[in-house]
């Protein structure tokens, strides 16, 4: 079974990817916790929150909906969906540079 990354390649490319990866995992996190209802007070979410509001600011806001769900998942959702499409575009063309 192969990890999807040539072996051999540029590393700079895998971490990019990974990187990408933890980006998007933080967004998608904060749209569970906040599906969830989560206890904005305890500090592991307080602390997602704020990353993902970082990670977002760009996004955040950018769809105006009715509901706030609706807001939090297409506004942190569509951050995630283009930081793992360009990381992974990025990450892939490093690695066949070599």
């Amino acid at each position: 079974m192969s990890s999807g990354y040539r072996t051999g390649g540029n590393p700079v490319g895998a971490v990019i990817a990974a990187v990408a990866d933890i980006m998007a995992l933080v967004l998608g996190l904060w749209i569970l916790l906040y599906l969830l209802d989560a206890n904005r007070a305890n500090g592991f979410v307080a602390f997602v929150h704020d990353t993902a509001n970082w990670l977002s600011g760009w996004s955040r806001n950018l769809f105006t909906f009715d509901r706030a769900w609706e807001r939090v998942v297409v506004g942190y959702g569509l951050a995630a969906v283009v930081y793992l499409f360009v990381g992974h575009a990025i990450g892939g063309r490093l690695q066949r540079r070599d």
